[in-house]
């Protein structure tokens, strides 16, 4: 069973490309995380532009989304919730690529 994941993308405030995720990435739909994360890069990179990847409503990601993002990682810059950022410092992403940390949201 494939684990929740919505993928959108859309233009920031600054009318870059921004690709938006929300749920869980891991092995069960990263072939369709790795294509949108492709496909919105290219684009970004057409109009001389790093895509901005909002992980922002991401609650848990494995070692096969870090890898897609280590593939990016020069291309992309990253929005994510406090909760991920050990992991992408552990993995080394933070010397890779510019990381935010979105802010914090309710949690219910």
């Amino acid at each position: 069973m494939s684990a929740p994941l919505t993928l959108d993308t859309t233009r920031g405030n600054d009318g870059k490309l921004v690709l938006v995720a929300a749920g869980e990435i891991d092995l069960s739909n990263i072939d369709r995380f790795d294509r949108a994360l492709t496909t919105a890069s290219t684009e970004a990179a057409k109009s001389g532009g790093k895509l901005t990847v909002d992980l922002s409503a991401v609650e848990y990601l494995d070692s096969a989304a870090i890898n897609a993002l280590f593939t990016h990682a020069e291309h992309i810059h990253l929005i994510a919730r406090p909760l991920l950022m050990p992991v992408f410092r552990i993995s080394g992403l933070t010397e890779l690529t510019t990381i935010e940390t979105s802010p914090p949201t309710a949690e219910h």
